[in-house]
């Protein structure tokens, strides 16, 4: 009866470190997920403040303002305007050659 009572307090004592383990790892394991869910979330305000700052640079009044200011450009006049259909486009480059 003894030997059995000492062999079930090593069981017990096993059992009680598994528990402490497993809890150990699962208190370590909640807090790498809490900095993850950090991380996701600042991610998230970045990647809005990106989406916002694309929306700002990509409109056209914007565009148009920097090709007029920095790049010196202006819009041609009607006259020296040519339009070209896709038949004649595709014309010309039957003519030069250069249609795969």
């Amino acid at each position: 009866m003894f030997k059995l009572n000492i062999f079930l307090v090593f069981i017990l004592i096993a059992c009680a470190l598994g528990v402490v383990t497993s809890q150990h790892m699962v208190r370590k394991l909640f807090m790498a997920l809490e900095n993850e869910k950090e991380i996701e979330r600042k991610l998230d305000v970045e990647w809005g403040r990106l989406q916002l700052e694309q929306s700002t640079l990509i409109m056209h009044g914007r565009i148009e303002h920097i090709a007029r200011e920095h790049l010196k450009m202006t819009v041609p006049a009607a006259t020296s305007m040519q339009i070209v259909s896709i038949n004649e486009a595709e014309d010309r480059l039957d003519a030069k050659g250069l249609k795969p």
